[in-house]
Formats: C-alpha cells, sequence, structure tokens
C-alpha cells in the first residue's frame, strides 16, 4: 500500500528528481522521479578520461595498463595546479564495481526505523525498489518500485534534441543575455569547463571574480541543461570532482579530503621550446579573503549532479566510479563524528554564499537547507552495496533528524513568538520546553509587524541563548525545494515572500536576507566592513540571481 503524498500545487523542483513530497520529521516519503524526460540507464563500464599531470616539477601519466586510484597517494603531495597538454588524451577503462570505502560514520539507530535499499534479481532485472518501514508504528507499510517511464523517451540524444528545440529566444532581451552567458564561458583545452562569476571588461583588478566559482555556476549550468547543452555541466561536473582530491594547504594544516574547490581559474603555464599548457588552479579558500574553507561547494556540486542526471538522462555519470567516489568523500566529510550536539552541520563565519563576516557562524539555515537537499540526492544516486549500506543509513539517520530539527527550532510565525515571549529560562532537565535557553528579551522590536498573520519563516541560525531573526531568502527557498519544511510552513514561507513583496523585491529583486544590520550592530557583527555596509552586498543587498529560485516557488503566480 503506497502512502499517501501531500504536495503543494504551485512547487515543484523535479530537476533534483524529487517532488515536494512533505513528510514527518521521523518518517521520509519517497523519492518518486515520474518525469517523461527520465530513463535509468545501469552500465556495468565505465570510463576515465585521464591527463598527464605536472606535480611539483615532476609529471605522472596514468596510462590503460595503470590501475586507476580515485584517492590521492599518501607517497607523495599533489599540486596546486590540474595541467592536460593539448591534444593528449589517454583512455583507461575503469570495471564497474565500486570500491568499498571505509567510512567512520556509524549509526546509533536501528536499522528498523530506516529504508533497507536494495535491488531485487539482478541489476538489469527489477527496477530499484525501497522497502518502507514506519519509524512510529515500527510496521512494514509498503514497498515502492522507483521506475522511471522508459516508454516516452527512446535515448538521451532524442530527450537533447527535445530540449533544443523546446527553448525558443524570441526577444531581444534573451539574446542578449545567452550571448552574454556565452561570452562568459571558460575553455581548458578546447573543451567547456564553466563560466565566471563576472565578466566586466572594464575591471581592471577582478580579485576572484574571473574564476569560475561552483556556486556561481549552478544557475548557469540549469540553463545550458535545459537549452539542451549537456557538454559544458557534464565537463564541469568532472573536472571539479578531479580537484577534489588535490592538496589544500593552509599554514600546514589540510582540510578533510572531500572538500571541494569554491572556484578555479585556467592558467597558461610556459614550458620549454616555447610551448605551454593549461592548468587548472583551484581555490579551496586559501586564497580567500578570510581563509574560510567553502562548505556549501560540495553541496552543490551533488545537487548539480543530480539534476545533470535527471535533465539529461545521462544516470552513466553518476554511476561512475571516481564519481561515486566523489559522492562518499563529501558525505563522509559532513556525517564525520564531531563535538557538536545537534543534526545541523557547524560552520564558520563566511563559509556558503556569504563569504563575509555577517554574524551567521554557527548552524545557518542556508548550510542546513542545502545539506539536507545534498542527503537526499545522495541518497538517489550512491550505488548500492556493501561498501555504501553503512553511509545510506547514515544519511537516512541524519535526514530524519535533521528535518525534525530545523521544523521544531527554526520556524517562528507570531503563535510561535508568543511562546518565546513566556519562555522560563534557566531551565535544567531534560524535558524542558526552553532548550536553548532563548532570552525573550533577543525577540527584536520589528519582528510582530512584520511577520502576517498568516506567514512565517525559518529563522537564519540557532545557538544556545541566541536566535538569529533575519529572513535569509536564499535558505528559506531550499527549505521548500527540498521539502525541509513541513507543508504548513512551505506555504507560510510563500504567504510571507507575498505579503513582503515590496520589502524583499522592491524595485531591484532580490534581498539577500532582511533586515540589514546597521548601526553598532554592524560595527559589532561585522567588523566595520566597508563592502557589507547597511543594505549593500550580503548585508541585505539586492541579487537578482536569487530570482530563478522563486520561480520554482511561484510558477504560476501573477508576481
Amino acid at each position: 500500500m503506497k502512502l499517501p503524498a501531500r504536495v503543494l500545487s504551485l512547487k515543484n523542483a523535479s530537476f533534483l528528481g524529487f517532488r515536494h513530497s512533505f513528510n514527518t520529521p521521523c518518517c521520509e516519503q519517497e523519492l518518486r522521479c515520474n518525469s517523461k524526460v527520465f530513463l535509468l540507464n545501469f552500465n556495468q563500464n565505465s570510463q576515465f578520461h585521464a591527463y598527464p599531470s605536472r606535480f611539483l616539477g615532476f609529471q605522472r601519466v596514468i596510462n590503460s595498463t595503470q590501475e586507476l586510484n580515485c584517492l590521492p597517494s599518501l607517497g607523495f603531495a599533489q599540486s596546486r595546479a590540474v595541467s592536460k597538454p593539448y591534444g593528449l588524451c589517454v583512455e583507461a577503462k575503469v570495471a564497474s564495481r565500486v570500491r568499498d570505502l571505509s567510512t567512520s560514520v556509524e549509526t546509533r539507530v536501528n536499522n528498523k526505523n530506516f529504508e533497507r535499499i536494495y535491488v531485487q534479481n539482478g541489476i538489469n532485472v527489477k527496477p530499484l525498489v525501497v522497502e518502507r518501514i514506519d519509524k512510529d508504528e515500527e510496521i512494514v507499510v509498503g514497498e515502492f518500485p522507483r521506475t522511471e517511464d522508459e516508454n516516452k523517451v527512446k535515448n538521451i540524444g532524442e530527450r537533447l534534441q527535445k530540449g533544443k528545440s523546446g527553448i525558443s529566444i524570441e526577444s531581444d532581451i534573451e539574446k542578449e543575455a545567452w550571448t552574454l552567458l556565452k561570452d562568459a564561458v571558460v575553455t581548458y583545452c578546447g573543451s567547456p569547463v564553466g563560466t565566471v562569476a563576472a565578466n566586466d571588461p572594464g575591471d581592471k583588478q577582478p580579485l576572484n571574480y574571473d574564476q569560475v566559482f561552483i556556486r556561481d555556476f549552478v544557475p548557469s549550468a540549469l540553463a545550458f541543461l535545459l537549452k539542451g547543452e549537456g557538454e559544458i555541466v557534464k565537463n564541469f561536473l568532472l573536472h571539479t570532482l578531479q580537484l577534489q582530491s588535490w592538496e589544500k594547504t593552509v599554514d600546514c594544516y589540510s582540510p578533510g579530503q572531500g572538500l571541494m574547490p569554491a572556484s578555479f581559474k585556467v592558467r597558461t603555464v610556459p614550458l620549454d621550446d616555447n610551448k605551454s599548457e593549461e592548468v587548472l588552479d583551484p581555490d579551496f579558500g586559501e586564497s580567500a579573503i578570510g581563509r574560510v574553507a567553502p562548505v556549501d561547494s560540495g553541496l552543490w556540486w551533488i545537487i548539480l549532479l543530480r539534476a545533470y542526471g535527471k535533465i539529461t538522462g545521462d544516470y552513466a555519470l553518476q554511476e561512475r566510479v571516481d564519481v561515486q567516489t566523489g559522492i562518499k568523500l563529501i558525505m563522509n566529510l559532513c556525517l564525520a563524528d564531531g563535538f557538536d550536539m545537534f543534526p545541523s552541520l557547524l560552520v564558520t563565519d563566511g563559509s556558503c554564499m556569504i563569504d563575509r563576516r555577517l554574524g551567521i557562524h554557527g548552524h545557518p539555515l542556508e548550510i542546513q537547507a542545502l545539506f539536507y537537499a545534498a542527503l537526499r540526492c545522495s541518497r538517489e544516486m550512491l550505488s548500492v552495496n556493501e561498501g555504501s549500506n553503512n553511509l545510506v543509513r547514515a544519511i537516512n539517520n541524519r535526514l530524519s533528524a535533521l528535518s525534525f530539527h530545523i521544523r521544531e527550532y527554526y520556524w517562528v510565525d507570531l503563535k510561535k513568538i508568543n511562546e518565546i515571549y513566556r519562555y522560563k529560562t534557566e531551565e535544567y532537565s531534560l524535558d524542558a520546553t526552553n532548550k536553548f535557553n532563548i532570552y525573550p528579551e533577543q525577540i527584536p522590536s520589528w519582528l510582530m509587524d512584520w511577520i502576517p498573520e498568516e506567514g512565517g519563516y525559518l529563522i537564519g541560525n540557532l545557538q544556545p541563548a541566541h536566535m538569529d531573526f533575519r529572513f535569509f531568502t536564499l535558505g528559506n527557498l531550499w527549505s521548500i525545494v527540498s521539502s525541509l519544511g513541513t507543508p504548513k510552513q512551505n506555504e507560510a514561507i510563500l504567504n510571507l515572500i507575498e505579503a513582503k513583496w515590496d520589502d524583499l523585491v522592491g524595485h531591484m529583486p532580490l534581498k539577500i536576507c532582511y533586515p540589514a544590520v546597521e548601526n553598532e550592530e554592524w560595527r559589532i557583527i561585522t567588523g566595520s566592513d566597508p563592502k557589507n555596509t547597511p543594505w549593500s552586498y550580503h548585508n541585505g543587498g539586492s541579487w537578482p540571481t536569487l530570482l530563478w529560485q522563486v520561480k520554482l516557488e511561484f510558477p504560476l503566480s501573477s508576481k
């Protein structure tokens, strides 16, 4: 018997491979894939393209007779630059068996509380089946075959052709937009690998805006995919994956192995005999302002990988050995045990889209929403075998805990604010109502008049004795896209956005957060950052790039 799924009629993020199926905190709904362009492609053979690379004065050449290893060798340090001379391509075939990665992630919850995922009767016979076990009732409620509509789609080429013919560029502004986007394309040895963050010919000192950022390329990648141009997205995914295992050191200390770079730049390096070669130079945060590692890069990479497979139907890419390894490394890094007591990710200030000091250190909503989306995408893409069973179980564990934590403690509306006003403080017990010891005096004066009666939102951050009541647009939008919020909460967020349209959108859409910090609060929180002055840049500034996520929530809205 199938469980009924409540779906918001105006909200659908099918390009990620799952609908807005809003679940209860401790029981994840099945991620259904019903679009006509989706086709499971079980490919038992993968190909890995390797090129001679320059490492600190010596070269390492991978040829077809060598055993491929997606993890970096401990015997030597890899350089910061990835090189690929022109005209040379060495191809090696890899068996489809995914290596069993050792993982430190262990679940402390009984297996029966989670989904048991397995393939029945061989990979080419039966579709992937998810056996659902309801945690609350502890009974098997049914099996959900995760099938794709194979009868409506013949092959990947036909889908791409339909994608190309399905988009008609009519207006001059659309033509200009595509011209500007294609002018921003970066090529590496003749192949497109991404788009620069900003393309301003008049800027003589672009800092790092002339680099390809993982998070910034996502909207460009979706535009290319919807237009039927998947090559640039595939190249981007594979090249950034190669950069994942490169050495990344700041003052003799290296972060976790699964860290993805914030950005990379294509550089031309001179060689002997008047020759040169192109190299990829990644930035893992060691050159960034503030030297902060990009926590969100790996999450965006997983989300884009899932979108690539769902839009193009090219599932062979996510089934490759090196891609599966990359997913596992990112998940292991995010799920590693630490000192934190909460299921949310603990990060420093400036580790996401807001990459400057703005008081979001701790457990910012943006990171939690992307983390939740990446967990769901990873669960869909991971190959099921003995080496991934523990990881899948840990993902299910974290999904349940994270969704409950965010829905219960990050949500504010008029009712919740009135509850906070009546909170008792200094409670020491397991059944305390005010679990985080929030003092009612920290509720800002603007909040009660700003929230509409039928609206609400997820706060920006939650820590002991601290609630950040600012409205962060990206985090709230992605909580809807990923079904992190409940149906009622997601509807209330959309009601708030529509009711406060003038505050959040106005004449120059869309504010990254509301309200801006000002005066003495600005000096304390930002450190007197001249770039983040009130109502500019990250401090309440307008970011039109956020509009594509609004379109996911209001596809039929008059606005």
